[in-house]
């Protein structure tokens, strides 16, 4: 962290800003304040004017409408069209910068893939589209069509099956409005990498659809970090140090991750799970008891009255909601593995890991699936759904202790390895 700055009152502005992970980096960059301001469209010109903030940062809606307001753009960002830095001279001024254009090419560099002579397709019109389209053309991308959402219609999207680049500047699929994409991946057979420049969720609809596919992907998070990066140069006067924006990005990646605990019934989910978060200092949650503050009704109880099949149409329900949080401890359900659906869910922004126990330790108290199916029957069903879901599985010994820190080893591992 460079220090020097805590006199300076930095911030991001937006409409929506949600859970943004700004504060976190540029609390790694520097030691100046650095506020979220959520502000209506109406209020746009006398926030930026008024003088509340030294230096800010721009997001969604404003990169375009916050242009009028300044009193200098620099080239770069003139060229573009879109303004995500703004940084008030001691003379008064506002002049107005464009990082997320060195962001974007950090993103590129990342998916390692040649883009000259390529065809790129990129969803949206804004801000962000702007600048995506400007370093594309740079990179040299032999031809590049841009999807707006008149646009964005069977029709249109077949003229462009032959896209081998696929780039989301949308919200589309952002926290809280996850697991949407703004098309699917599959109409682009030749596609060899996709950009999505959302990192809320870590992997969206359309990045989880890459996966699937085997397609190489780069979420938001990296441009988010290097365009801060590059901001932090303008706000301070001053050079980021070497190495800082993956540093950063890796503990940004791990700080923001799920810990997420599957396995059978009577495995330790929860108990272990509580200990987990208490060592992390992260929040807990049981899928069980998430089910019962929502539904009304505890899990159990909802198989017996209700049936399995019914019960489960409503803990994907809760699922779903617990899947969109960010750097939590979340224990699932001893059968949430039974339904596929729930997989992308845990997946988008945790790191899924399967506790392995002898069928003879299992506890089955509570449990009525457990109490009228042989343990050995039901691991023989699911067992291939656990490994499926998870990308580690640590066996347990019956010592709690080392089963949570064969768990945060992994976790550790599987983050630092990114």
């Amino acid at each position: 962290m460079k220090i020097g700055y805590k006199n300076m009152k930095c911030g991001l502005i937006g409409e929506h800003l949600g859970h943004s992970f700004s504060p976190l980096i540029h609390g790694e960059l520097a030691d100046y304040s650095y506020e979220l301001c959520e502000i209506p469209p109406s209020e746009l010109e006398a926030f930026v004017k008024r003088g509340k903030l030294d230096a800010f940062n721009v997001t969604i809606p404003y990169k375009k409408d916050v242009i009028p307001f300044l009193d200098e753009i620099s080239p770069e960002a003139l060229a573009i069209g879109a303004v995500n830095t703004v940084v008030r001279g001691k003379d008064g001024k506002l002049r107005g910068y464009n990082t997320d254009y060195f962001g974007f090419n950090h993103m590129i560099d990342l998916l390692g893939a040649e883009l000259a002579g390529k065809k790129a397709v990129v969803f949206g019109t804004g801000g962000a589209s702007l600048t995506v389209c400007a370093a594309l053309r740079d990179r040299g991308v032999g031809e590049l069509a841009v999807i707006g959402i008149e646009d964005n219609n069977p029709q249109t999207l077949a003229k462009h099956s032959d896209a081998q680049i696929v780039v989301n500047a949308t919200p589309v699929g952002m926290y809280p409005k996850n697991g949407i994409a703004p098309a699917d991946l599959s109409l682009f057979p030749k596609c060899v990498g996709v950009l999505d420049v959302i990192f809320n969720p870590a992997k969206t609809a359309l990045l989880l659809k890459a996966e699937e596919l085997g397609i190489p992907y780069v979420n938001g998070l990296p441009m988010l970090v290097a365009q801060a990066a590059k901001a932090f140069e303008f706000f301070t006067g001053d050079q980021y140090e070497s190495g800082c924006i993956e540093t950063i990005t890796s503990l940004i990646e791990e700080k923001t991750a799920n810990v997420v605990l599957v396995g059978m019934p009577g495995c330790g989910k929860t108990t272990v799970g509580k200990k987990i978060a208490q060592i992390l200092d992260r929040p807990f949650f049981d899928a069980d008891a998430e089910f019962e503050k929502i539904m009304g009704i505890h899990p159990s109880v909802s198989i017996l009255e209700e049936g399995e099949d019914r019960f489960r149409e409503l803990e994907h329900t809760v699922i779903e909601e617990l899947g969109k949080k960010s750097g939590c401890v979340i224990a699932t359900g001893g059968g949430a593995v039974t339904r596929e659906c729930n997989y992308a869910p845990l997946h988008q922004n945790g790191s899924i890991f399967f506790i392995e126990r002898e069928l003879k330790n299992l506890a089955k108290d509570g449990r009525p699936l457990s109490a009228k199916t042989p343990a050995e029957e039901m691991y023989a069903k699911r067992v291939s759904s656990y490994r499926r879901f998870a990308d580690a599985t640590v066996f347990s010994n019956e010592i709690v202790d080392d089963t949570l820190s064969a768990i945060i080893s992994e976790f550790k591992r599987i983050h630092s390895g990114k």
